[in-house]
């Protein structure tokens, strides 16, 4: 196993609401999806850390309006900066 400390890939298939594989390298991630010839985001994300605070720990994001700062806004909250990659049947983008 080459778990990259900090990070696992997650992978969410086409029009799906909740992730369908969690992979500790992006090569076992891209595998399982060709492999099953899926079409869908396979992104890396933080461990024990929101995906909200890691963009601006790092710079990212800022909060710039009082609902940047809501449970719900925070809860919804994605970046395009985190690594991620698209694949269509299996084949990657």
């Amino acid at each position: 196993m080459s778990l990259e400390i900090g990070f696992v890939w997650v992978f969410v298939g086409e029009g799906a609401r909740f992730p369908s594989g969690v992979f500790t390298s992006l090569d076992i991630g891209k595998a399982w999806i060709s492999s099953n010839k899926l079409t869908g985001v396979l992104t890396k994300y933080p461990l024990d850390e929101g995906v909200y605070n890691w963009a601006i720990s790092h710079g990212l994001f800022t909060p710039k309006k009082l609902e940047h700062g809501t449970s719900i806004f925070i809860g919804k909250f994605s970046s395009a900066s985190m690594d991620h990659f698209h694949f269509e049947n299996g084949v990657m983008d």
